[in-house]
């Protein structure tokens, strides 16, 4: 979705130069932070150049957070974040909710039948699975479709959508500045009270999307494996859309449980962004979302990953593109490495000047593509560095390999020149300041660094570590995590030709 982009010139006259504590102090006076006392946390900033206004609801819970055997169940709630509540989304709130008692009865003993003792009575499978989908349309009766959207759409909301990540669940979208009370009713509705009508027929949307992700795509498939060989303890190693079998045994119990243990105020943190005055939003913020009930904070994922003693190496069949992947475990975003590894990817992967475009694609000719991730899968907790190759036409990946270990020792060895050290930092600030050009993007910024650092002005300190970076920083990282016993190699290979084919 696109976001409503403004001509603001503050983000670019606060960024072009160093960031001094002088632009951090001009731009703090228009924003405004208040907790509420459930523990729900906002931060607003002020712009009035246009009547637009940009709200972003970050939920500090992700597919890490999935129960073992119930991967998906984090995406799956997102999902129903937008089926409204009991009194919004239903034609009839007291029949819709026997109805919805019925579908979970009727799926209990579909389940039971399923799970006793012995081989299931088929032809009581059959019957039990028609009276659940019977149990399901006759549910489906009271439901208005999509009323929760529409409403939005209808008073000028654009951009509406939402995310789950590793790490967090984002729900976002603009309104226009006279629409503010609605949005503040609609968020704080759909988390004081969700309605968990049509999760069935959500479930088999989420169940294709992990079909098309991975399944049905080399790439996912890649990197997959890669995750699964990578990481043997952490749930990073876990596909964020969760495993089929997982989501295709999801149940409106697992969901609910999600909701009540994660979705709690304290755990939630919203920026919004535009034509707006602070001391209403506060306001508004008491009514609507100070009725959602304190609750305490969800325990943390407290499984460390065991440090690599050895390179992995996975194949993946697949006729497509030959691809191969190559991570390296890294700490996490609070490391006090954590920009050295940005400016690495940069001075590797980023753009026409890289280093590994140049020797692999411009000069050799090697490969079609060749670059890097620095953060894989998600950034809260310890992962990985990834490299991604794609050889071109007569050229095996070995080959390819090869010279990516030739560079990376060579990287190693050599220190980074300043010019490139400096191109490197001027692009990274650039990145942020395309970000900061809208609304969207800012409230994006603000509530994301707000939790995952513990203050949005780490938006401003981030660039003052990256300007911090020497060549000496990027040397030593690359030499102590660039290693082979750190290593996982993850590649596609064409099918075996079945035994006895046709030569």
């Amino acid at each position: 979705m696109k976001s409503i982009r403004l001509i603001v010139p503050l983000a670019a006259a606060l960024f072009c130069a160093p960031l001094s504590a002088q632009n951090l102090k001009d731009f703090e006076k228009n924003v405004t932070e208040f907790t509420l006392t459930n523990g729900l946390h906002f931060i607003v900033l002020e712009r009035h150049a246009a009547p637009v206004v940009s709200f972003h609801t970050y939920v500090d819970a992700g597919s890490v957070d999935d129960p073992k055997g119930r991967t998906g169940v984090a995406h799956m709630f997102e999902h129903m974040a937008f089926k409204g509540t009991p009194t919004l989304g239903g034609k009839n709130p007291v029949a819709e909710k026997l109805a919805l008692a019925a579908v979970e009865k009727a799926y209990d003993a579909l389940e039971a039948e399923k799970n006793r003792p012995g081989a299931p009575n088929e032809p009581k499978l059959k019957q039990l699975s028609e009276t659940l989908d019977q149990a399901i349309e006759k549910a489906g009766e009271y439901v208005e479709p999509n009323l929760y959207p529409r409403i939005i759409e209808e008073n000028g909301g654009v951009g509406m959508n939402a995310s789950t990540s590793e790490d967090s669940t984002n729900y976002f979208y603009n309104f226009p500045a006279n629409r503010i009370e609605l949005w503040f009713y609609l968020e704080s509705a759909r988390f004081l009270n969700p309605m968990f009508r049509e999760f069935y027929k959500e479930r088999s949307v989420v169940r294709e999307e992990r079909r098309m992700r991975a399944e049905s795509d080399p790439q996912g498939k890649l990197i997959e494996a890669l995750l699964g060989s990578a990481i043997a303890a952490h749930p990073y190693r876990v596909p964020g859309v969760g495993w089929a079998s997982d989501i295709e045994n999801l149940r409106v119990a697992d969901a609910r449980e999600f909701y009540e243990k994660y979705y709690v105020p304290a755990n939630m943190t919203i920026a919004i962004a535009g034509d707006v005055v602070p001391a209403k939003i506060k306001l508004l913020a008491e009514t609507y979302f100070g009725r959602l009930p304190k609750k305490p904070l969800p325990t943390r994922v407290i499984t460390d990953e065991p440090e690599q003693a050895g390179t992995h190496r996975v194949e993946i069949e697949s006729p497509s593109q030959p691809i191969e992947l190559i991570a390296y475990h890294r700490p996490d975003q609070n490391d006090k490495d954590d920009a050295v590894f940005d400016v690495i990817d940069g001075v590797l992967s980023s753009g026409r000047t890289s280093i590994l475009y140049k020797t692999l694609v411009r000069d050799k000719q090697l490969a079609l593509a060749a670059g890097a991730e620095a953060t894989l899968p998600g950034g809260k907790y310890p992962g990985l560095f990834m490299f991604y190759l794609i050889p071109n036409q007569g050229h095996e990946l070995a080959e390819v390999e090869k010279e990516l270990f030739t560079v990376l020792e060579n990287f190693k060895k050599e220190k980074v020149d300043a010019a490139t050290l400096a191109r490197v930092k001027t692009r990274t600030r650039a990145g942020l300041i395309h970000q900061l050009d809208s609304n969207a993007g800012l409230a994006q910024l603000l509530a994301s660094y707000h939790v995952n650092y513990g203050d949005w002005r780490k938006l401003f300190t981030s660039l003052e570590d990256i300007e911090k970076v020497t060549a000496d920083d990027v040397q030593r990282v690359a030499k102590q995590y660039f290693t082979p016993q750190n290593r996982t190699i993850a590649l596609t290979v064409q099918p075996a030709e079945p035994t006895g084919a046709a030569k």
